[in-house]
């Protein structure tokens, strides 16, 4: 039997975390997954669990005690499951991978901001940023972790903060045309982050997904809100986003319909 219940969105990078964590750890078998529909409005069950806050994962327990935010969930079960350590034991490793970890919420902005920027004008200056804070992770790697993928011996703590924003980042591929620069100035995050995207704990999600449904922020609308003149938001969950088409990739020239995009039944 389950020793909790998490209300989740599968494409969430937030809620992948906590998946992540739980494949390095094995323990998926203690956690009842519950999918949450962010184009519909929230249950009144889940309202109250929420208290006003509209960020998932929500961990319930079996008493009905409620954890919200992804990290301190993960910190959570990483404390109550320590075996097999996620995060480091040691003071001074621990301390790095947060340290690491710090860099996290700029980086999830910058890239973020960029995608749903509707100013063409804009998108050099806002490569530039993001590309800024990779070179920032790219510092941090050398300094500390110059030689193999990960920043340390395997996918640890650090991996599973920053991996499911690594794959967020492929809508920045396909709908900006980036990828980091071949220089070695991001020769080591790049090392870090093909690392990160192969690793078999980190498969929940795929490019093909994350383009699909993200469609929608490329053109400024997230968290399920509905763009003018379509009834139907890119995150449904029907159809299904394997039948669906690719998006078209010219995000400030073309506004998409929802039949074009696959969304009608």
């Amino acid at each position: 039997m389950s020793r909790f219940t998490v209300h989740h969105i599968p494409v969430c990078p937030f809620c992948q975390r906590l998946e992540i964590l739980l494949a390095l750890k094995g323990l998926a078998g203690e956690v009842d997954f519950r999918v949450v529909d962010i184009t519909q409005p929230r249950p009144p069950e889940l309202q109250r669990l929420m208290r006003g806050t509209t960020s998932l994962p929500v961990l319930v327990f079996e008493d009905g005690r409620v954890l919200k935010e992804s990290l301190v969930i993960l910190q959570y079960l990483e404390a109550t499951y320590p075996v097999p350590a996620v995060a480091q034991s040691d003071p001074w490793l621990r301390a790095l991978e947060n340290l690491l970890c710090t860099m996290e919420g700029p980086f999830v902005a910058a890239g973020y901001t960029w995608v749903m920027s509707q100013d063409p004008a804009k998108r050099d200056v806002l490569r530039q940023n993001l590309l800024a804070l990779y070179a920032k992770l790219d510092d941090f790697l050398v300094e500390h972790a110059p030689d193999g993928g990960f920043l340390f011996e395997d996918f640890g703590w650090a991996e599973a903060v920053f991996t499911p924003m690594f794959m967020r980042f492929w809508f920045l591929g396909y709908y900006e045309g980036f990828d980091l620069p071949d220089e070695p100035r991001y020769a080591r995050v790049r090392r870090w982050r093909d690392a990160c995207l192969a690793h078999p704990a980190a498969q929940q999600v795929c490019e093909e997904e994350i383009v699909k449904l993200y469609y929608d922020y490329a053109k400024g609308a997230g968290n399920g809100a509905l763009l003018p003149g379509r009834t139907r938001s890119s995150f449904a969950f029907e159809p299904h986003w394997r039948s669906r088409p690719w998006p078209p990739r010219d995000k400030y020239a073309v506004s998409a319909t929802d039949a074009q995009l696959g969304l009608l039944a």
